[in-house]
């Protein structure tokens, strides 16, 4: 017998060994409604792969009748070639609106005659011209706001005239404009895209729906061609797609679902769980089966996972480890967000030096604004990353423009006769970002307009951390420090840690995760308001702690600049998981700002406070003339260009510059002494560290490139 590919067909009791026993019996339960709660890494695309695979090869599935949809066109490419290889290469793979705009295409001109509507790539061009006829600001993070809003309300079948009355009850809004103008804004966008003669991608499911609702031709031609259903990562369903879902099955009951309810993190782009939740009541005589054999990550990282859930209505299955142990999970507090930055960084390049990929390793965070500290420890020390999801900071439209705005600002001040280029850098950029939109109070809510304030925000802070460390500074000085800190993070990498949010993350796992900023105020962040949004919050650190496969670390920062006042808390959730830590005790306990500031690094040239990660590297401020011995940092130089290609490996991951710049100006005499210096651990002292004191004392080293002359 073969497979319609030309394949051998798979027998079908070796794919059914090829499971674990939960995972076979989803592959038996070949008819009637089936529920699977499949926990993170509980391998639920292998399960319903085989399951499809399974019914295709006893003949009880015609693989032409089979429809599996999921979420994302990479999961459905991956569904299809899993099963291609399982013998089921016929079976229809598809996301919800790839399906639904199939059928759209194929069943319109049939019905209403002519053409479908022109999909859209954009929704803000058309959302534009809607919002000027509201008298609406255009700017691109309001636009894009308006538009998320737009999307929420038509995949929750939620009308333009029913929007303002829906929205307050659901807590929904858009920074800056009320309801009502926000439902204006949708009917309008709605008349300029029928005008158009244009539809978008809620359009594409609504379209279908209709199809199927109005006409029982229709209905019925889909009902022949597709018998079979799966439906993955149902957790994120809309009631839209719900809705068309019951079009397709048309009463019948040949559906499978999986899901996990606690990695539910998008409902406020309205996926619900309550269809997962309540699947068995809506389908009497469900089969339900959990998957809860993990094998993504260590026994360690599966026990904080499941104590995070552990009792609280987000909880879904309690994961059973399969790997073979390892690392403990980290939880480590430090004092401000710069330290936190260094240590993860330092970390990371340990790590790579140890063997590990680049790729395998990964930072995670809540917000995009609070990739920056890390963009910059990692550049600083040659560790390559990626970021997901969002462009690098500097990169990013509103700090691009804010940076070129502050550099005029200060040119313009050094023409007018203030030689200083701007006396007072805080005040001036407070000044030029408000031209901007920025004010001191966040606004209120979740979306672009947030994300753009938080940028803009991060900017500040850096006027502020500047002026603090170094009270003579002006604009002229901060705008270099922005163009420093653009230029040394904008190397190109072919791959690298990937940095991203945790919703960025969903669906990605590595092999070393770092889960950073997870303090109150970002986690659950500050506007998360209520029980629901905040249990919201739970799941997204839950899919966070279960990406990593091997090694978990968690942190968090008391404040967000060096010498800053210590008020934050680590987050509520971690409650039950972390060790007890400073912040744990009174203030008073903790010896007050005294103590508090006691760690903050100073330059040994000037004595000033560093305020950022690449003078805290060195241990003096930029402006401060090197005291390095010059001759021993090329010494050092060459000596390391040697082992890199003894080694081969790129030069920084021996050391980089700064390190070796740190040597050459302290020369360390004894190994504690080289541990004093930043970016330099056990693992490097234990490989390089003979070699280095050495040199430092001008003796001879195996190295040939040791006693070159460069």
């Amino acid at each position: 017998m073969q497979a319609p590919s030309g394949r051998v067909a798979p027998d079908p009791d070796q794919l059914l060994e090829a499971l674990d026993p939960e995972q076979r019996d989803v592959a038996l339960a070949l008819r009637g409604p089936v529920r699977v709660l499949a926990g993170a890494g509980t391998g639920k695309t292998r399960a319903i792969t085989h399951r499809i695979a399974y019914g295709v090869a006893t003949g009880v599935y015609n693989p032409a009748e089979v429809l599996a949809v999921t979420f994302t066109t990479r999961a459905a490419g991956e569904m299809r070639t899993r099963l291609r290889d399982l013998g089921a290469g016929g079976v229809q793979a598809r996301t919800f609106h790839s399906a639904a705009l199939r059928q759209a295409r194929y069943f319109w001109p049939r019905v209403y005659g002519g053409e479908l509507p022109v999909l859209v790539e954009s929704k803000l061009g058309l959302l534009g011209n809607a919002a000027r006829r509201n008298r609406v600001g255009t700017d691109q993070a309001t636009l894009r706001d308006l538009a998320g809003e737009v999307e929420w309300a038509k995949v929750s079948n939620v009308a333009p005239d029913d929007y303002a009355r829906v929205a307050q009850t659901r807590g929904r809004e858009v920074t800056g404009i009320d309801a009502a103008t926000v439902a204006r804004v949708f009917a309008t966008y709605e008349d300029v895209k029928r005008g158009q003669g244009r539809m978008d991608m809620e359009d594409v499911l609504l379209c279908a729906a209709a199809l199927l609702a109005e006409d029982e031709r229709v209905a019925a031609q889909v009902r022949r061609q597709y018998h079979w259903f799966v439906v993955d990562e149902f957790q994120d369903v809309s009631p839209l797609q719900a809705a068309l879902l019951d079009l397709w099955l048309g009463g019948r009951d040949a559906l499978c679902v999986v899901g996990d309810p606690a990695q539910t993190i998008y409902s406020f782009a309205g996926a619900s769980s309550s269809f997962l939740l309540g699947f068995p009541a809506r389908h009497p005589g469900t089969t339900s089966v959990e998957l809860v054999r993990n094998y993504r990550s260590t026994p360690q990282v599966v026990a904080a996972a499941n104590r995070l859930m552990a009792g609280t209505s987000s909880a879904g299955v309690a994961l059973r480890a399969q790997r073979e142990p390892g690392p403990e999970v980290s939880f480590v507090e430090h004092a401000d967000e710069v330290e936190e930055a260094e240590r993860v960084a330092d970390e990371l390049l340990a790590a790579m030096s140890a063997g590990t990929p680049a790729r395998e390793m990964a930072v995670l965070f809540r917000v995009n604004a609070q990739s920056q500290a890390f963009e910059e420890a990692m550049a600083i020390r040659g560790v390559p990353y990626v970021l997901r999801g969002a462009a690098r900071f500097f990169d990013r439209p509103e700090v691009k423009q804010a940076v070129s705005l502050l550099r005029g600002s200060a040119r313009g001040a050094a023409g007018a006769g203030d030689g200083d280029g701007g006396s007072d850098p805080v005040a001036e950029t407070r000044a030029v970002l408000a031209g901007m939109g920025w004010t001191e109070k966040p606004p209120t809510g979740r979306g672009n307009v947030r994300d753009r304030w938080e940028s803009l925000q991060a900017i500040v802070s850096q006027a502020q951390e500047m002026a603090a460390a170094v009270p003579d500074a002006t604009l002229a000085d901060f705008v270099a420090d922005l163009d420093r800190r653009a230029a040394e993070q904008h190397a190109p990498v072919a791959e690298g840690v990937t940095l991203a949010t945790l919703h960025a993350a969903k669906g990605l796992e590595w092999d070393v995760v770092h889960l950073a900023g997870m303090h109150e105020g970002m986690m659950p962040i500050v506007y998360a308001e209520g029980p629901a949004a905040v249990e919201e919050e739970r799941r997204l650190l839950y899919v966070g702690m279960t990406r990593a496969r091997r090694r978990l670390s968690v942190s968090w920062a008391l404040a967000r600049s060096p010498g800053g006042r210590s008020s934050r808390k680590p987050s509520r959730f971690l409650a039950g998981l972390r060790p007890a830590s400073a912040s744990d005790r009174p203030a008073s306990e903790r010896g007050g700002s005294a103590r508090r500031r006691k760690g903050v690094a100073h330059c040994r040239e000037c004595g000033q406070p560093l305020a950022t990660t690449a003078e805290r590297r060195i241990g003096r401020c930029e402006g401060c003339p090197a005291s390095y011995d010059e001759e021993l940092f090329e010494r050092l130089r060459a000596w390391r260009a040697a082992r890199a290609g003894d080694e081969k490996v790129p030069a920084y991951v021996v050391f980089t510059d700064l390190t070796l710049q740190a040597i050459a100006e302290v020369r360390p005499h004894d190994p504690a002494g080289l541990l004093r210096i930043n970016g330099i651990g056990a693992t490097k002292l234990d490989r390089y560290g003979e070699d280095v004191l050495a040199i430092v004392a001008a003796e001879p080293v195996s190295s040939p490139a040791a006693t070159d002359d460069h």
